[in-house]
């Protein structure tokens, strides 16, 4: 789990390592709440400022930004308006009026509006949820699995064939022998995580969009815009991707500073740490500002930027191509759902919860990649970082 919209992404990523391996440290649960306070604030400051700078490039005039807490937040506004209506767009927001609790009105995000004096939506920025960092995790981790449970698996027919004198490609394996062959390599997956002889691809674990904003705009515009970041000194696009079918949108993967001296001096100014004295670190060393919490902070984050039309975000929202039904396809879709990428969520769930909670000591790691759980251990584990009691029916 390598974040690259966090300053302590190397630190966050060595910790989730041993993690995966079931080896906590002492100091892990203080350090990731330090760098969840941290981090969370670096990037919501700095994808403040990155809103302003590019809606200032494509559009005139100031825009207010409106925290959100629910998709039904944002659909009211798409249903507002902000350009001309097409016909289909007509027939989303009636059928939208007509049936709001068939669009996941009461999804949660952490998202701020962009509007303009008209209450016309330009351009929205967000935070990814624990809970989807985590899914997204699973299905990159799952995926870097799977290629080498099948490395594994072909390797092993590979020196059955080999025993019979025979080409790969001529080996009759019956479908039993497959499947004990994948069994096994997911085996010898699973024991390499328990020795901690594992070896992680960063590259492979990489997630770029921890941090995301959306830009609403014509095609003249979106142009515009695009056309100036790729000459601007002041961000590196490092990735180009286009969404064609259902989905359309441009996704730009943008590299940028951060100013510590701005961030420190807002986080102080507004008593931001106010936000964080139920996780377990006393007030008078929160009040103390972010930098005791700086060091080892890399100086730059990436984050993604989508650039697309007023229609395709109200089709992306309400219409073929709607956020959550993609969320769900993607749960679906997993070309690997063992049990190993299903702990890698629960793990990673659990390691956040442990850096939002009350806990900053954590001595064992309930949840081991070669064990088997179900979602309510999961549950439980977490309701004990809160001293919740146990929602038994007997007494």
């Amino acid at each position: 789990m390598y974040l690259t919209s966090f300053v302590h992404r190397d630190e966050l990523f060595e910790i989730a390592k041993r993690w995966f391996c079931g080896r906590a440290e002492s100091t892990d649960a203080l350090r990731l709440t330090e760098i969840f306070i941290c981090d969370g604030y670096v990037l919501g400051a700095t994808m403040e400022s990155i809103a302003k700078s590019l809606l200032s490039k494509v559009y005139d005039r100031p825009f207010r930004a409106k925290r959100i807490h629910s998709k039904g937040e944002l659909r009211d506004a798409l249903c507002r308006g902000n350009c001309l209506t097409t016909p289909r767009m007509e027939e989303l927001f009636l059928l939208y009026r007509e049936k709001p609790d068939f669009f996941y009105l009461e999804a949660p995000i952490n998202g701020m509006l962009c509007l303009n004096e008209e209450d016309h939506l330009l351009g929205l920025y967000r935070i990814k949820r624990p809970r989807r960092i985590a899914e997204k995790a699973n299905r990159k981790i799952a995926n870097w699995i799977f290629e080498i449970v099948q490395s594994k698996a072909r390797k092993m027919a590979e020196e059955r064939a080999s025993a019979f004198g025979v080409p790969l490609e001529m080996l009759f394996t019956p479908a039993e022998e497959m499947v004990r062959e994948f069994m096994n390599a997911e085996n010898a997956i699973s024991k390499s995580f328990m020795e901690g002889t594992i070896e992680f691809s960063r590259e492979d674990m990489t997630i770029y969009d921890v941090g995301g904003m959306k830009v609403v705009g014509d095609e003249e515009t979106l142009y515009r815009l695009e056309a100036d970041l790729s000459r601007n000194g002041e961000f590196l696009v490092t990735e180009r991707e286009e969404y064609t079918g259902k989905y359309q949108a441009k996704s730009l993967i943008l590299e940028t500073s951060w100013d510590p001296e701005a961030v420190c001096r807002k986080y102080v100014d507004t008593k931001s740490w106010e936000k964080y004295r139920d996780r377990g670190i006393p007030a008078e060393i929160l009040a103390r500002g972010l930098e005791p919490l700086l060091p080892r902070a890399e100086s730059r984050i990436r984050i993604e930027v989508i650039l697309t039309s007023y229609p395709d975000l109200v089709e992306s929202e309400l219409g073929n191509s709607i956020h959550e039904e993609r969320i769900l396809a993607q749960r679906d879709n997993k070309r690997y759902k063992g049990y190993i990428p299903t702990n890698v969520e629960f793990l990673l769930e659990y390691l956040f919860a442990v850096g939002f909670s009350p806990k900053v000591q954590v001595d064992t790691i309930p949840i081991k990649l070669w064990g088997r759980y179900l979602p309510d251990t999961l549950i439980s584990e977490i309701r004990r970082l809160y001293d919740l009691p146990e929602q038994d029916l007997f007494y």
